[in-house]
């Protein structure tokens, strides 16, 4: 049995909870206070937000002036973003203290679209600091501006990175449903090591303007929810073309709609043998998954990685190129604060005691290009990335009729994410007192496919769980 919430609103999932406050069964105002009641109780424990809005309020009563026929899908649903993307008013730090003072003056484009859906936001989510491209050996979920965020499940379980506060406030009821992004795992990762559902959008689907950039190649905002209908509500908000990205203006928006059965008669791959021999929770997750895919008319075949060898390892070439290019621009932008990666390192090594405490890696690594993406070498590592992800990696078995890969745990997750082709992840229940789960991923565009397998797998395992309040 799960543990009994403190308040029945926090039962209610977005897509629940919107529908309530639009019929006004509840107002916007009192799910508002509920849930900065409950992020104020416990966030000094949990470190999952960085900065609350001041102003959450005082938007929920607004939108309860809103007549019902102007009431959108997300109305009054309180939501984090994470602390890389820009809402205006509230400052955007990615996680660094040398951000503290930059209060972007206009919504980064996804934001816009959730405050016009009626959503509320109530704050900003903590993140590994640069969203994990600062340097090597940080610990998942800590920032200079946030602290250490801490697994609900237990202090001494990782939280995942870098949308560590998203996937902790998701999970301990903080927020309805929070926005993460991802390069490479920073979603699927704290979303699975959290218990909840994550989805890293195919690349282009969410406009990336107005978010703090690591890579223009790879990067992605998405949805980190307590249901996969809140996952498809939320992308679908989002979702659309932006002139500033040009990303986003080459991909349509996909069907989001969810209909029940869609595990019905598909074939799905299962590459079990993908990295080392799987842990016991992997096995354990990748077992729970299957028998509930066999239950539901799936049916399941193993499929080997041609590429999988020549993937191995932690390759960074092509982040590394366009982090400098990508970051430079937005640092541009900023008012009142570092104006370059450069200013950056220079600023970090004045006070490293406080402000580089992990150090700065790849930092200094990404400070070392040219900045123009002119190498050879960053041309050649692209290249390399999309023919062993795409052209000899997932499009071949995509071409035998499979409609999705299911993946034990996170592997996976840098495949997808180098290719660009969307993944999601479903909780499989827990471990030794741990979350645990599998990873789905698509082909380019289908979002909305992915979506409704792992709806309903994620019906046929049980939902998310919820971790227990502190005593």
């Amino acid at each position: 049995m799960l543990p009994a919430t403190p308040d029945p609103v926090l039962d209610l999932d977005a897509a629940a909870l919107a529908a309530a406050t639009r019929r006004g069964d509840l107002t916007a105002l009192e799910v508002t206070r509920t849930y900065l009641a409950r992020l104020r109780a416990h966030n000094g424990r949990l470190r999952a937000v960085i900065t609350v809005n001041d102003q959450a309020e005082a938007d929920a009563e607004r939108l309860d002036a809103l007549p019902p026929q102007r009431r959108g899908p997300l109305h009054g649903v309180p939501l984090l973003i994470k602390d890389n993307i820009d809402v205006a008013g509230l400052p955007t730090t990615a996680g660094s203290l040398l951000m503290t003072r930059h209060v972007p003056r206009q919504d980064a484009p996804l934001v816009a679209r959730l405050r016009a859906a009626g959503a509320v936001i109530l704050g900003k989510a903590n993140l590994t600091e640069w969203a994990n491209f600062m340097t090597l050996g940080m610990p998942n979920g800590y920032s200079g501006a946030g602290g250490q965020t801490v697994n609900p499940w237990g202090e001494g379980l990782d939280t995942g990175g870098s949308s560590s506060g998203s996937g902790v406030a998701v999970a301990a009821r903080l927020c309805v449903a929070a926005v993460g992004t991802e390069t490479s795992g920073s979603i699927l990762s704290p979303a699975q090591q959290n218990g909840v559902i994550g989805l890293k959008p195919t690349v282009g689907l969410i406009p990336r303007t107005g978010v703090v950039p690591i890579s223009h190649s790879q990067d992605t905002a998405g949805p980190i929810t307590r249901s996969v209908r809140d996952a498809a509500l939320l992308a679908g908000v989002m979702a659309g073309p932006d002139e500033a990205d040009e990303a986003s203006r080459r991909l349509p928006v996909p069907d989001l709609s969810l209909p029940e059965g869609a595990l019905e008669g598909k074939r799905l791959g299962v590459l079990r043998e993908f990295g080392p021999h799987l842990s016991p929770a992997e096995a354990a997750a990748l077992a729970r998954a299957e028998a509930a895919l066999q239950e539901a008319g799936a049916s399941l075949q193993d499929v080997t990685l041609e590429t999988a060898a020549e993937l191995s390892g932690w390759r960074l070439e092509v982040l590394v190129y366009e982090f400098k290019h990508d970051l430079n621009a937005y640092l541009a932008g900023v008012r009142d604060g570092p104006r370059s990666l450069a200013e950056v390192i220079a600023a970090n090594d004045e006070d490293p005691g406080r402000l580089q405490r992990y150090g700065q890696t790849l930092l200094h690594a990404a400070e070392g290009t040219r900045g123009d993406l002119s190498e050879r070498a960053y041309r050649e590592a692209r290249t390399r990335d999309l023919d062993l992800t795409r052209t000899r990696g997932l499009d071949p078995l995509f071409a035998l009729g499979l409609d999705a890969l299911l993946w034990p745990g996170l592997r996976g997750s840098a495949v997808g994410a180098k290719a660009g082709y969307p993944s999601v992840t479903v909780p499989t229940g827990l471990h030794e007192g741990a979350p645990t789960g599998v990873l789905l991923t698509g082909p380019a565009g289908g979002d909305g496919r992915l979506l409704a397998l792992a709806a309903d797998l994620n019906r046929r395992l049980g939902g998310v769980q919820v971790p227990p309040d502190p005593a």
